[in-house]
């Protein structure tokens, strides 16, 4: 019987880490299924779902918590979902957005989108220079899923005023489901 597990992984970057964690992981016969991974400001850090026999779970939590330079924090997932529940019903939307960086532009998207009852999927983000400035700005793309009554002129609406306020641009568009 199978188990799934989230891995997340932090440490200082280098060559080889993924290898290393791949390898782990391989050892104990666990599955390599989905993961996010990224350098950040000098750090490795990423997310793994894996699938390994319940069997070898536990041995496979002591091998990657001995693995040097990285820590790894292993949690259970209940059930592995292939899709969304309700998958045919959930409208699938993409939020992009671009503005001078500044404090809160996260904290003031995320919380328009939680009263609207819109969930966050992926969300990816960076900074970079403006062009003929030395101004930085900030980029976020996020995937997102609602249920299929959500009132996207009402949502748009609001991220149109806190748009304004913030000095940034957002697009929202709703996309097709594969």
């Amino acid at each position: 019987m199978s188990t799934y597990l989230v891995l997340t992984v932090i440490g200082d970057d280098r060559p080889g880490l993924v290898g290393e964690l791949s390898a782990a992981i391989s050892a104990h016969q666990g599955n390599w299924l989905e993961s996010s991974m990224a350098q950040l400001a000098g750090k490795f850090a990423g997310i793994v779902e894996v699938s390994v026999d319940a069997a070898q779970a536990d041995a496979l939590g002591k091998a990657l918590g001995q693995l040097k330079g990285l820590k790894v924090t292993v949690e259970s997932a209940a059930v592995q979902k292939l899709a969304p529940e309700g998958v045919a019903n959930t409208r699938r939307l993409k939020l992009a957005l671009v503005g001078h960086d500044r404090i809160g532009i996260v904290r003031e998207v995320s919380q328009v989108l939680a009263n609207h009852a819109v969930n966050v999927e992926s969300l990816e983000t960076h900074t970079s220079s403006a062009p003929m400035s030395a101004a930085v700005l900030f980029h976020a793309v996020a995937e997102l899923t609602a249920a299929p009554d959500l009132d996207v002129g009402a949502l748009t609406g609001e991220l149109e005023r806190i748009s304004n306020d913030l000095m940034v641009d957002i697009t929202l568009d709703e996309t097709i489901r594969a």
